[in-house]
């Protein structure tokens, strides 16, 4: 993923989804492209994405909320999830998850004032055995308590 640039053009995006308008089915890879390139999906995507797909923009929003991976806003330079589901909220993992957000002083999807670290909910990593369990970017973690958490945020640049 490159850094978002808030110099991202008109040109470049409509560059971009024309790219990927030959696939079938196109609005899911030419989503996950421009996130891929800009970090997240511009604002500015949306309405050349509904025009060259011939779909409303409303259509467009409605696929990237249901899919909880598109960002309008770029995450930070690291994005730790925590598990929301059942199994880890058994052992902790809303104390945990509270705890952190607190002491991040930011809200669920929101990112560090440094820029270092998006905190987001996630429902299972699969690892119901060892919950709470998060996840800091590709690295799933089980049995994660405050003292761990906060570790994992240092390690980060929290």
């Amino acid at each position: 993923m490159q850094n978002p640039s808030p110099a991202t053009t008109d040109a470049e995006i409509a560059k971009l989804i024309e790219r990927h308008l030959n696939l079938e089915g196109p609005l899911l890879p030419i989503l996950h492209a421009l996130q891929s390139a800009f970090g997240h999906v511009p604002a500015r995507a949306i309405p050349l994405l509904a025009e060259a797909l011939n779909i409303t923009k409303a259509e467009v929003h409605g696929v990237m909320s249901f899919y909880h991976d598109f960002r309008e806003v770029p995450a930070g330079r690291h994005v730790v999830r925590i598990c929301r589901a059942e199994a880890c909220q058994a052992v902790g993992a809303d104390a945990l998850a509270d705890a952190t957000l607190a002491e991040l002083g930011i809200a669920w999807h929101g990112t560090t004032p440094n820029g270092a670290v998006t905190i987001e909910p996630v429902y299972c990593l699969g690892l119901c055995a060892c919950g709470p369990a998060a996840m800091v970017d590709d690295r799933v973690v089980g049995r994660v308590d405050r003292a761990h958490m906060t570790a994992l945020m240092k390690e980060a640049g929290a």
